[in-house]
């Protein structure tokens, strides 16, 4: 083994330190913990909003879904593990030849297909399950066009990490962790402001929503909620799923509220307003930006990890590397990422879950038809066949919103506040 000094370790201490106090002044200061302020989630049962026969069909969807989701997830952590923690990756790395750089950028890309390839049965099952149940109508050469622009997109954003650590890791053995956390964070901010006009336009086709009763009453909302929105567009995303959906992303100049094509065409206005106006609940409490600079204060505490663990000299050992600058260690460096991704899961998903609630009362307070939020949080769970009542380690651990039955006893509670005032 190299006798080269490895990283500092009060810096990776620092790094870690100052990442703790960044996530805990602006998880104080910005995060609505609270989901009903004052008040609490009135308890809802399911058969008050549906039927025995559309809970048993939502069940046995979902959970078929979430058990090959699952299996999926192990798999890949498996073999995540067994390249990074042992001379495997190593080895694989070794077979590349050209500039160092290269060979990263390539070392990554074999990992990450030979994950997508053992997961690849569990997404085909999943598709399947989607095709029996009517969620999707996409063909299957459709479908693999999906996953090899979703692989592209992923080596992008892994490649690039992985550069990065191993670049500064030759560059700076000691300082290596301050450098990667530094560039991290700038492309972490980067990379949320570009996604909308970078990547989304890869997956789907945008276009503006027609003018009508619906974009005037869309724009009157957001002029109403002081949120500046030049347009409102349509994505094409019938093409692949029947399920509804509506997102906001990006921010400053490349903000955008997207509507799903199939979520304008077969959901009324009333309803379609509740969710145009979650949206807006996010962009009003910049909700986007929020959670870029959570992230990238996430990744300035994780090049501390990063940099604590890559000085263990028995782990290098264990995966057949020298030192963190050699490709390598790219299958050891995305093992670390994966099994961190998977550990931080359950603070992002709590943020995440309060973030998503506030944009619910947001849309209550905005629309004030509470009868129309549960009627979209109805036919929502519907169109989707989703879980109303999951297992609760699992929504705990994997649950980025709240509940079906949750979002509907938020709105219960809303309702009696305001027949109290």
């Amino acid at each position: 083994m190299n006798d080269e000094p490895g990283p500092s370790l009060n810096l990776c201490l620092w790094l870690i330190g100052v990442s703790l106090v960044l996530l805990g002044v602006l998880g104080a200061l910005f995060v609505p913990w609270s989901w009903v302020p004052g008040s609490h989630l009135v308890p809802v049962r399911a058969s008050q909003f549906f039927t025995p026969e559309q809970l048993t069909r939502a069940k046995a969807y979902s959970s078929a879904q979430r058990h090959l989701g699952w299996a999926s997830l192990a798999v890949s952590v498996a073999l995540a593990l067994l390249l990074g923690l042992s001379p495997l990756g190593a080895r694989l790395s070794r077979l590349l030849r050209g500039p160092w750089w290269v060979r990263t950028l390539f070392a990554a890309l074999l990992v990450l297909l030979a994950g997508w390839l053992v997961t690849a049965p569990f997404a085909l099952a999943m598709r399947a399950n989607a095709l029996k149940y009517g969620l999707t109508r996409q063909s299957l050469s459709g479908w693999l066009t999906d996953q090899g622009l979703s692989l592209a997109v992923g080596w992008v954003f892994s490649g690039a990490m992985v550069l990065l650590v191993i670049g500064t890791a030759r560059r700076s053995p000691r300082r290596w962790p301050l450098w990667t956390a530094l560039a991290g964070a700038v492309l972490t901010v980067l990379g949320s402001w570009v996604y909308p006009v970078v990547v989304e336009p890869l997956f789907n086709h945008f276009t503006s929503l027609p003018n009508g009763e619906l974009r005037t009453r869309i724009l009157a909302l957001a002029r109403t909620e002081h949120v500046r929105v030049s347009d409102v567009l349509v994505a094409d995303a019938s093409r692949r799923t029947t399920t509804l959906n509506a997102y906001v992303s990006g921010f400053g100049s490349t903000k955008r509220v997207v509507l799903y094509d199939n979520l304008v065409k077969d959901v009324p206005q009333r309803e379609t307003l509740a969710v145009v106006a979650h949206e807006l609940g996010h962009a009003k409490n910049h909700d986007v930006l929020l959670g870029t600079v959570l992230g990238a204060a996430g990744v300035v505490g994780g090049s501390g990890v990063l940099g604590l663990v890559l000085s263990r000299r028995r782990l290098l050992a264990r995966a057949d590397v020298e030192r963190p600058g050699q490709p390598e260690a790219v299958a050891l460096v995305l093992a670390l990422v994966t099994v961190g991704s998977l550990l931080a899961s359950p603070v992002q998903n709590t943020i995440s879950r309060a973030i998503e609630a506030r944009a619910d009362r947001a849309s209550l307070e905005a629309t004030r038809d509470y009868t129309g939020f549960e009627n979209l949080q109805v036919l929502l769970a519907l169109r989707s066949l989703s879980d109303v009542d999951p297992p609760r380690w699992s929504q705990f651990w994997f649950g980025s919103h709240p509940t079906t039955l949750q979002r509907l006893g938020l709105a219960r509670a809303m309702q009696q506040a305001a027949e109290k005032r």
